[in-house]
């Protein structure tokens, strides 16, 4: 791509917008080297790659990138048989420690979300734990090799600690003298060139033998060595040289280790850097409110309310702009100061950022072209003054365009064949105009000349666009219109700043009779043009209130069915009730009549009294059964999968199949059944395929879980265990706003201490850490402070 279409069209700038979003300097060298690509299969590629990120900060936040550095220069110079210093190695350590963290969480949120191409980029990443664990083993967290690094080297240190504790003890007893701490400027031991000394004062140089090591700047003290610690100075000098030979002799033994494993761990460098970068781009996307375009190799574009990503998103308008279909031209005509020339930029920016592999700041359902290249020739001149010079740049610009371009390219051209004789100058751009649509090239141009209005009209596969202009405010509305050619306004303008009517009219006369008519025509159109969309404006209100109106109204219906329903329950049961007491005391006038009938001897009759039984039976009322209201939706069809309530059992299940047009076979919990597709109501549809385009989710603030826990327990763990959990617990106590944590990992050999304390050093979501106090545990509990 043309560096100096890359520069006019801005393109460094969103590249220093990605490199912000870059976890590590390896991700910020990447976005620097990033250039737009003409090759549709990998931009396709760079686009699922990002597509793939976002994804994952979707689900899971962001991807762990800590402890990851640059090692390459270190592992060239143990590759050339160099040694590395004890920060060296431990950049080595952490990078090997943040890969395998970082593979491991891409796999992990790959089981929940397919994420086949940062997948398989993780899989080529090396677990060298063994060397990871010998570093670790000779190097703690401040890069200082330890006494256990060698035994030699722990043998040396304790004899070091005892020579100087053997000094210490000889200085304090004679600094202790009464005698001697009058000759001393402090009671205090020092150290001089390696050498534990005394401060002396000076006129008692003569009265206090041993060395002078060195002086205060007034002269007034003197830092001696006394004669009778020369000897155990000497020897803690001779154990500090030992010292530094075998911790070269240890630094050294692991700097072969890792001359062992160079390439591996210059290829992990590598896809750690490009990692970085893809994670970066889903950052962008995220600042940007950006969207993933649908990409064309047949040279179409629709933007959909696209916005230029370096314009505040408070004060830029959306662009609307379509190319590629019915036309491959457009002609933007009107004043300056109306958009034109952002029009433009927006255009080229978006596809060079298509083309990039990162998502582009418009809505879903925009698609963009991978074009073998993108020519423009833009300038920003808004003067009506215009030099030859200016008109032989352009014009320079223009001819290396026609050289260059193909039938699959995008060229945009702002003010053509402005800077000279407008009749020469609107015929030249005319002649430009017709060669590159021959050409079959995309273009977009912007021009003042009134003709080329007519040119877009008369042309098949060219049309006419024009940016919006408020006569009411005298201000663009920077509204890009397709298909309505621009105005000049100059009249109206003019007398609404007050130029008197008569001179106005006179310029009227000047104008010619055909320009005249096309000005009254885009006139006509602009205002069809705004009426139309009042009405359609108009028209989407009515319709919004008709649709709040009918629900509201369903809402009513559902209500009083619900109302009614309760009445005609209460008023049965009621009725029920009555009718088993008018029962039971018929019951009991029966029972009375037959005592009687016995005590009379058959004075009444027992089919008398049982006719009488039967009538009071029937003069029970015919109770109609409850009818099942549900809210008045339209019938939706009913799909195997479905979940749906099977109205008449009042249960819950899901439709197996569909066993003919009027029945289906429904599972409701172990068992199932056919019913009748009218007695099933659909509660919700069968799970769409993991394939469908995900829609982009609000962000939910989460407030405190109660079920989440203020400790965790890591006894038992090993280093790499506790650092997973430890990253899940803290992430897990942030969203839950806790302040404050408490990791239990114990006393035992400080091992996992020490590791939690430096992951926690380097940990996001951490403020502090401390020791817990006696009565939290102590040495065996870590407090951590969360931000």
């Amino acid at each position: 791509m043309n560096k100096k279409i890359i520069k006019t069209l801005e393109y460094e700038k969103i590249l220093h917008k990605l490199a912000y979003h870059a976890a590590t300097s390896l991700g910020k060298e990447a976005v620097e080297s990033l250039e737009p690509s003409g090759d549709f299969e990998l931009v396709k590629l760079r686009l699922q790659a990002t597509d793939e990120a976002v994804n994952v900060e979707r689900l899971k936040g962001n991807a762990p990138f800590g402890g990851i550095r640059d090692i390459r220069a270190p592992l060239h110079r143990a590759r050339i048989g160099g040694m590395l210093n004890p920060t060296e190695l431990l950049d080595i350590s952490t990078t090997m420690f943040g890969a395998r963290r970082l593979k491991r969480f891409i796999l992990a949120v790959h089981e929940e979300y397919p994420l086949p191409m940062l997948k398989e980029k993780v899989e080529l990443l090396t677990e060298n734990k063994p060397l990871e664990d010998k570093i670790n083993a000779c190097i703690d967290e401040n890069a200082v090799v330890v006494d256990s690094a060698s035994p030699e080297l722990g043998r040396i240190r304790s004899e070091l600690r005892t020579g100087e504790s053997r000094v210490r003890e000889r200085l304090e007893q004679m600094i202790r003298n009464s005698s001697v701490q009058k000759m001393l400027q402090d009671v205090l031991i020092t150290i001089r060139n390696d050498r534990f000394v005394i401060p002396v004062k000076a006129e008692y140089r003569s009265s206090f033998g041993g060395m002078i090591h060195d002086q205060s700047a007034s002269g007034a003290t003197l830092y001696i060595e006394p004669d009778a610690i020369v000897q155990l100075n000497n020897k803690i000098r001779e154990l500090k040289f030992k010292e530094e030979a075998e911790i070269e002799k240890v630094l050294r033994a692991l700097t072969a280790l890792v001359a062992e494993q160079v390439d591996i761990l210059v290829y992990d460098v590598d896809q750690l850097a490009e990692l970085d970068f893809i994670f970066a781009k889903a950052g962008l996307a995220r600042e940007l409110k950006a969207s993933l375009p649908r990409l064309n190799d047949r040279g179409f574009i629709k933007i959909k309310r696209g916005r230029h990503p370096l314009i505040p998103a408070d004060v830029v308008v959306p662009l609307d702009l379509e190319i590629g279909n019915d036309y491959s031209t457009i002609i933007v005509t009107g004043p300056n100061t109306g958009g034109k020339t952002v029009s433009l930029k927006t255009v080229g920016l978006l596809s060079l950022m298509a083309m990039s592999g990162l998502f582009v700041p418009a809505e879903e359902g925009t698609q963009l072209c991978v074009f073998d290249a993108i020519y423009a020739d833009i300038g920003d001149e808004q003067s009506i003054e215009q030099s030859l010079s200016t008109f032989s740049s352009h014009m320079t610009n223009i001819i290396s365009i026609l050289r260059d371009m193909t039938p699959k390219s995008l060229v945009l051209l702002d003010e053509l064949g402005a800077g000279t004789d407008p009749a020469e100058g609107s015929a030249l751009a005319i002649s430009i105009l017709d060669y590159i649509h021959q050409f079959g090239c995309r273009m977009i141009a912007t021009t003042h000349y009134s003709e080329l209005k007519a040119y877009a009209y008369q042309k098949q596969g060219t049309i006419n666009a024009s940016m919006e202009f408020d006569i009411q405010t005298l201000s663009p509305t920077y509204r890009l219109l397709v298909g309505v050619p621009g105005r000049s306004n100059a009249f109206a303008i003019a007398e609404r700043l007050g130029l008197s009517k008569r001179i106005i009219d006179h310029a009227r006369t000047q104008v010619g009779e055909e320009d005249q008519r096309v000005e009254s025509m885009i006139a006509s159109l602009e205002e069809n043009r705004l009426l139309a969309e009042a009405d359609r404006r108009k028209a989407e209100q009515l319709r919004t209130e008709a649709e709040a109106m009918r629900k509201s109204l369903e809402a009513q219906q559902l209500k009083f069915d619900e109302q009614r329903d309760k009445l005609l329950e209460k008023a049965e049961r009621d009725a029920r009730d009555a009718v088993a007491k008018a029962r039971r005391e018929a019951d009991e006038v029966i029972a009375d009549l037959r005592r009687m009938a016995l005590e009379e001897r058959g004075a009444v009759k027992d089919h008398r009294l049982v006719d009488v039984k039967r009538r009071l039976d029937q003069a029970t009322p015919e109770l109609r059964a409850k009818q099942v209201r549900t809210a008045k939706k339209k019938q939706e069809t009913i799909e195997a999968g479905d979940e749906v309530r099977v109205v008449n059992l009042g249960q819950k299940g899901h439709v197996v199949e569909i066993v003919s047009a009027t029945e289906a076979s429904v599972q409701l919990g172990i068992m199932k059944m056919k019913v009748p597709i009218a007695n099933l109501e659909k509660l919700g549809s069968a799970p769409k395929a993991a394939s469908q385009q995900p829609k982009a989710s609000s962000s939910v603030k989460r407030t405190r879980d109660d079920n989440a826990k203020m400790e965790l327990d890591m006894r038992g763990m090993n280093m790499e265990e506790a650092m997973i959990e430890a990253d899940r617990f803290l992430d897990e106590s942030f969203l839950a706003n806790f302040g404050q944590v408490y990791l239990i990992h114990g006393k035992g050999t400080g091992v996992l201490r020490t590791g939690m304390q430096e992951y926690l050093r380097r940990h996001k979501h951490v403020k502090s850490y401390r020791m817990g106090n006696y009565n939290e545990g102590g040495a065996g509990v870590t407090v951590v402070e969360l931000k």
